[in-house]
C-alpha cells in the first residue's frame, strides 16, 4: 500500500514510520508539486490539507483515506470527496494545550496591562500606576466546547472563574458550569467578562457573531478569537472596540490573513495582533503522527472505529 506524504516532515519521524509500519511503501514530500507525479499509485495521502484541489483528488484513482495532520478543514473539496466515497480524518485535539495556553495568556496580558509594562520597561520608566486586575473569580464563556473549549474552561477553573459554554448541541460538558446552543448566545452575553471564541470555519459559523453581540457585551468585557477570522466582520469588531461596547479584543484571526500592514487593528490601542499561532508547538507534529498511527493501525486491519473520522457531508 502506497502512503504518500505532501506534508515535510522530519527524518527522525520518516524513520519511525517506516520502522513502525515496515510492509507499507512510504513516499515523503515536502510539498504537492514534488509529491504529484505519485499520485496514481497512492492510497492514502497525509497532508496539512490545502493544497488538496478536485484537480489532485482526480488524479488519485486509488485513493481510499485522506490524513490531514491539522484541525482545519476550510480548503477541502468536499464535494468531490464525498463522490468518491473517501475517507477523511484530522488531527483534531492536538491544538487544546498550545491553544488553551495562548488564551488564559492572552486574558492576563489584557488584565495584567502587559503592553503598558513592556512600553515602559523599553522607554525605563518606573510607573507604580499602571492599572493591574485580576481575571480570577470573573465568568468566561467559551464558544465552541469542543477539544480546546474544554481544555480553555479546565484551566479557567484554576482560577477559580464561572464557565459557560455554547455549542450546536448545547449538550453538558465537562468543566462548563452551564452549557446552552447556540440560539441562546444573546441570553448569555450581558453576564460574561471573557468571550473565547473558537468556532471552526463552516457555513453555520462564518459571521457568527453580530454588532448586536457586542452591544449586548458588558463594556468591560474582553473578546478573544482564536478559531476563525471569519466568524466576525472586521469592521464590527473594529467599531464594537471603538466605540467602547467590549473593553478589548485579542484576535489571532481575521478574515483575510496575513493581516496587511496598514491594518487599523496594528494601530488600535485596545487590539491585541498575534499572527495565528495559537495552536504552534514544538509537539505539533509528534501529536498529530500518533493519531495518524492509530488510525493506519485501523485502516490496515480493516477496521472502521478511526479517530477524528469527518462527516464530510458537514466538512467537520
Amino acid at each position: 500500500m502506497t502512503i504518500l506524504f505532501t506534508a515535510k516532515l522530519s527524518t527522525k519521524h520518516q524513520e519511525n514510520l517506516t520502522q513502525r509500519f515496515p510492509d507499507q511503501s512510504f513516499i515523503f514530500c515536502e510539498n504537492m508539486d514534488e509529491a504529484e507525479s505519485h499520485l496514481s499509485d497512492v492510497k492514502v495521502l497525509v497532508s496539512y490539507g490545502e493544497d488538496i484541489t478536485d484537480d489532485i483528488i482526480n488524479q488519485t484513482t486509488k485513493l481510499k483515506w485522506i490524513m490531514v495532520l491539522s484541525a482545519g478543514m476550510d480548503q477541502m473539496p468536499f464535494e468531490t470527496i464525498n463522490q468518491r466515497n473517501i475517507l477523511v480524518t484530522n488531527s483534531r485535539g492536538i491544538h487544546k494545550i498550545p491553544m488553551s495556553e495562548y488564551a488564559i495568556s492572552m486574558l492576563l496580558q489584557v488584565y495584567r496591562n502587559s503592553k503598558q509594562m513592556i512600553e515602559n520597561e523599553a522607554n525605563n520608566h518606573w510607573d507604580r500606576t499602571v492599572k493591574i486586575q485580576e481575571i480570577t473569580g470573573k465568568t468566561m464563556l467559551v464558544v465552541g466546547t469542543g477539544a480546546i473549549g474544554q481544555e480553555v474552561a479546565r484551566l479557567a477553573k484554576a482560577f477559580q472563574m464561572k464557565t459557560i459554554g455554547i455549542s450546536k448541541s448545547g449538550r453538558a460538558i465537562e468543566h462548563f458550569d452551564e452549557n446552552y446552543t447556540n440560539d441562546k448566545l444573546e441570553n448569555v452575553l450581558p453576564q460574561v467578562d471573557f468571550v473565547v471564541s473558537v468556532l471552526p470555519s463552516t457555513q453555520e459559523t462564518t459571521y457568527f457573531y453580530t454588532y448586536k453581540h457586542f452591544e449586548l457585551l458588558p463594556s468591560h468585557a474582553v473578546f478573544l478569537n482564536m478559531g476563525r477570522g471569519n466568524a466576525v466582520k472586521s469592521e464590527d469588531l473594529l467599531k464594537a472596540v471603538q466605540q467602547g461596547e467590549i473593553s478589548h479584543a485579542v484576535l489571532d484571526v481575521f478574515e483575510e490573513e496575513p493581516l496587511s500592514k496598514d491594518s487599523v487593528f496594528w494601530q488600535e490601542e485596545n487590539i491585541t495582533v498575534t499572527p495565528h499561532l495559537s495552536g504552534k508547538s514544538r509537539y505539533y507534529v509528534t501529536r498529530a503522527l500518533e493519531i495518524f498511527d492509530k488510525n493506519l493501525h485501523t485502516f490496515i486491519n480493516g477496521n472502521t472505529d478511526f479517530i477524528n473520522k469527518i462527516d464530510v457531508t458537514r466538512g467537520y
